[in-house]
């Protein structure tokens, strides 16, 4: 019993590994993540700078995490449809519009968000 509790360990161990090589292949591979880690951090720090309530700064937190998840999946839906459609067809096309509208969607929010914190 107590290998296999060291294993099952070892595996939610591992797995965070493997999230973390993610967001590396995310930010090496993606420029707009990027610009998404500068802009978290300009938005933090004026979060800081302005003393901005516990309330703003989950509300800004949530902002900025939609941003990611979106960028995430979007970077993951960009590298399946090449894998399974490696030549250009319009389907695949589409569906890499559409995430990247997901994208564009949370940002919209992200940003909508931040001016209500802000103003």
């Amino acid at each position: 019993m107590w290998i296999g509790f060291r294993t099952v360990i070892g595996r939610r161990i591992s797995s965070f590994g493997f999230a973390w090589r993610g967001l590396t292949i995310l930010l090496r591979t993606q420029p707009n993540a990027r610009v998404h880690l500068l802009a978290t951090v300009a938005v933090l720090l004026l979060a800081v700078i302005t003393n901005r309530t516990r309330r703003d700064l989950a509300l800004l937190l949530l902002a900025v995490g939609l941003v990611w998840v979106a960028e995430t999946f979007n970077t993951a839906i960009e590298f399946l449809t090449n894998l399974v459609s490696p030549e250009w067809r319009p389907l695949a096309g589409q569906v890499k519009d559409l995430s990247a509208a997901a994208v564009l969607l949370a940002a919209m929010t992200a940003l909508a968000v931040g001016l209500v914190v802000f103003l």
